[in-house]
Order: structure tokens, then sequence, then C-alpha cells
């Protein structure tokens, strides 16, 4: 059994009938990005997050934001040691592999802001002084939808940090009831096992990394991207950092589909969840009802794939 089938098995001990999101959700962390959880509460956003953070068995700490959450709780503080006579750090949660910034839109913008110089340079600074993150690190949030009671729009600065966004959606009705059923069964996280340990996921992030992408494909992707900077419906477009997110994710997918090199087909199954979540619409768009996602998607089909 690949790795991969071996991954998706584990998860969907807990997540049933999303194996496409939690496929994707491997490859953003093999590619060595962020990943983002956008859906209503209740259909699984934080169970699969933990249920990743079991599966590839690394350092793993949970901030549930709220209102009150503090930079400080996230980064960790300076304070005075009596006995030392000298100021001390003491580390806050940001100090792991895994950090899930739970309902991360339900706190302040300032406390949002906090993980920006984290989630970019792998660091946080805290008094003047700079302490590098472990290795690896991957922020997985989870988000309301906006408008939702007592949540905060993330600014397009922390968005663009996130490789993907992915959406759970509610289950269809055979799913529903085999998550019923499964919850007369012993279906715990706890029943997750550990698949990659930290060797073999370096080595994996390695070998994506070293997936070949023609010249072809880095035309496609960037004629996508351009066309989302010159588009009627759209007020910003897609960021350079996005376009590298784009190749990174194209390359992940290609490696889970067992081959080390991209054809365009990767980069149109993931250009929509890499890059929906960094366009800003303008307001004509907005008001006739339109969505980041249609319009991207719409993108796509405007767009020729080459024939490779």
């Amino acid at each position: 059994m690949s790795i991969t089938k071996q991954i998706i098995t584990q998860a969907e001990k807990v997540i049933i009938g999303k194996e496409n999101v939690i496929k994707n959700s491997i490859a953003a962390m093999f590619a060595g990005g962020h990943i983002l959880f956008e859906d209503v509460p209740g259909v699984g956003k934080t169970t699969l997050s933990l249920a990743i953070s079991k599966i590839f068995g690394q350092d793993f700490k949970r901030i549930q934001f709220t209102p009150d959450t503090m930079p400080s709780d996230i980064l960790g503080f300076s304070y005075f040691d009596k006995q030392s006579e000298k100021l001390k750090f003491q580390q806050g949660a940001i100090m792991t592999n895994i950090l899930l910034a739970d309902e991360i839109n339900r706190t302040s913008p300032k406390t949002q802001a906090a993980l920006l110089e984290a989630m970019e340079e792998k660091q946080i600074s805290v008094d003047g002084n700079t302490y590098k993150l472990p290795t690896p690190f991957t922020v997985i949030a989870t988000q309301n939808p906006t408008g939702s009671a007592g949540t905060q729009v993330l600014p397009n600065s922390q968005l663009d940090r996130f490789m993907i966004r992915l959406k759970m959606g509610y289950p269809d009705f055979k799913q529903q009831i085999e998550i019923l059923k499964s919850k007369n069964n012993d279906n715990s996280i706890e029943n997750i096992e550990r698949v990659v340990d930290e060797k073999t996921f370096f080595s994996l992030q390695e070998k994506v990394e070293k997936v070949f992408i023609s010249d072809e494909v880095y035309e496609y992707i960037t004629k996508l991207v351009e066309k989302t900077r010159n588009c009627d419906e759209i007020e910003l477009g897609v960021s350079p950092r996005g376009a590298i997110a784009v190749c990174a994710m194209a390359k992940a997918t290609a490696f889970l589909n067992e081959r080390d090199f991209v054809i365009p087909s990767d980069v149109k199954d993931i250009f929509e969840i890499t890059c929906a979540h960094r366009i800003i619409l303008n307001k004509q768009a907005k008001l006739s009802g339109t969505t980041d996602t249609k319009v991207i998607n719409k993108i796509l089909e405007q767009t020729e794939m080459p024939k490779i």
C-alpha cells in the first residue's frame, strides 16, 4: 500500500467521504505549506486537523482563538526572573511542529497578525529578540465563514500565507448514515496510527521538491495567474507568492499520483484551492453575487490547457 493510501486510510477512521480534502491536505504538508479550513461549524475541520497531526506524529499544540486571546498566548513573553535577575523567555504555543489555530477569525486582528512572521519566515520576534521555530512548522487554521456571528475577516496579507483553503462541505445522505453508525463503534481520534516519521517526512518533502515542471506547464501557470490580475471582476489578483504556491502544490499532487513530473491537469486540479482565497473581488462583482471560487473556475474554463 502506498504512503498516500496509508494516510487516507488512517484519516478516514474519523473523517468519512472526504478523500479529496484529505489528499489535498497531505499535498500541502509535503509542499511545506499552511492549510486553512473554512466551513460551517461541525463538519469535521478540527477533527481532520487533529487526525493529520496524529498521522505525521509531529509535536502538536492547539489554540482555541477567542476575542480575548492575546499575541503573547501564541508567541510567548519575557519575564523577570528574581533568582538570576535576568529577563527570561516563556515560550508560547507556537513553539511546535503543527499549530492548530482553531477558529482563527474569532480573535482580534492584532492577535491574528502575530502569526504573520511565523508563517512566512519560520521565526518569531519578542521584545527585540528573534527565536527560530522548530522544523517542520505548519499552521493548520480553521475558520467559520465570513459574516458568521463574532468573526473578524482575515487580512489579505495573512490569507496569502496559507498555501491552500479547503472546504469540507456537508456529507451526503449515505455518508451521514455512515457517520451516525460510526459513533456506535470505537472510531475515536486515539485509534489513528502514525504513518510517517520525521526522517520519512523530510525525505518525502525532498522528493516533492525534485518533481519536474516543463516550460509548457510554467507558461500555463503564468497565463492563469496573469488572468487573475487582468480580470474585470477582480480588484487584486494572485501574487507572486501565490504563483509559487501553485507550483509547489502541483508538484505535491503529481507526487501523490505517483509521478515525478507535473502535467497540466495537476495545476487545474489545485488552482482553485490555492488561489481563490488570494484574490479580492471588486464591488461590482460582489454586488452581482459572484464568489471568488466562481471567478477562478471561470478563468480555468477560459484558459486552454497545453497538450503534453
